[in-house]
């Protein structure tokens, strides 16, 4: 099937309201383009890898929409076309241009998986589920992670650094809290080193869904695994519903912006003698972190190095 697609060029400060419109035309989803710097609460709620690399904000947006060959595009763009010309009496849309191109259908949801494949992290295999086990790797250690709508299948660095401390500092019967666990590779690693329970936390409701899938590829039960959505940062009920002094073990693969805070607040989770495991830190940031693990109290044990990212491993003594 081919579609018709149109880009509309308005301003940051226009999109959402022109969005609304698109929406009450008809028009079921937008993609929206900018450059506008990302807020402190922004960074918060993004406990990712890394922060997109987001040039300076020119002011403008670029709003796409697609439409079925066979829908009725004139009527609806002369609508649109209407809509911004009575919105420029009370709203700066810039210029409100409509570009308007065609497009193949594509497979959004498996075309991505050619850009994925089977790779190793020392003496393990990470395998999505599409790809089968080589015979000379049946012996290896082996993690089903199919990337998605959660973030983390073990390629970045600071996912490894954070993979090696989890391996050298597990023991058997081990509890662990992932903070910020996307798509659970870290618990599920954690169990496969010799852990006994898993705990993720995260804010996307996608890594609820990623981390099952991704359990359920690799046999892993929800008996020992759970997860649970909100900031455990300020959510006293996530507090809670972790628990207080139960986890040997916390791992935090996230922003040095996110730590900072996170650090003085986790440390409740941990038992005496835990371990905490953080990475996603840039090496500029590297001071800002081992100065807040230590004013939490914790002893740092060793930071490590994979290109310009650093984990900080601590115990809470």
């Amino acid at each position: 099937m081919k579609w018709n697609m149109f880009r509309l060029k308005t301003t940051a400060e226009a999109e959402d309201i022109i969005s609304s419109m698109l929406a009450d035309l008809g028009v079921e989803g937008v993609q929206i383009e900018d450059k506008v710097p990302l807020t402190a609460e922004d960074k918060e709620q993004m406990f990712v890898d890394i922060l997109p690399d987001i040039p300076e904000d020119d002011g403008c947006a670029y709003l796409t929409f697609y439409l079925e060959e066979n829908e009725d595009s004139a009527e609806l763009l002369s609508k649109v076309k209407e809509e911004l010309k009575a919105m420029r009496s009370y709203l700066d849309i810039g210029e409100g241009t409509i570009e308007e191109s065609e497009t193949e259908d594509v497979d959004w949801v498996n075309n991505w998986k050619k850009y994925f494949h089977q790779f190793y992290i020392d003496d393990i295999l990470v395998i999505p589920s599409w790809e089968k086990v080589k015979e000379e790797d049946a012996g290896r250690l082996v993690i089903h992670i199919d990337p998605g709508t959660a973030f983390g299948t073990g390629m970045h660095e600071t996912t490894q650094l954070c993979i090696r401390a989890l391996r050298k500092y597990v023991k058997d019967g081990s509890r662990i809290l992932d903070v910020g666990c996307g798509s659970g590779i870290l618990g599920m690693l954690a169990l496969k080193f010799g852990a006994a329970y898993s705990v993720g936390t995260d804010l996307d409701p996608c890594a609820i869904t990623a981390t099952h899938e991704n359990m359920e590829e690799n046999g892993i039960s929800k008996d020992c695994y759970e997860v649970m959505i909100g900031n455990i940062i300020d959510d006293v009920n996530i507090q809670e519903a972790a628990g207080y002094e139960r986890y040997d073990i916390v791992a935090a693969n996230i922003l040095a912006d996110v730590l900072v805070p996170l650090t003085p607040v986790i440390v409740r989770q941990m038992k005496p003698g835990g371990i905490y495991i953080t990475s996603g830190i840039i090496d500029d940031k590297e001071e800002v972190v081992t100065e807040a693990v230590r004013a939490a109290g914790l002893e740092v044990l060793e930071v490590n190095y994979q290109g310009e990212w650093v984990s900080v491993v601590a115990r809470k003594n």
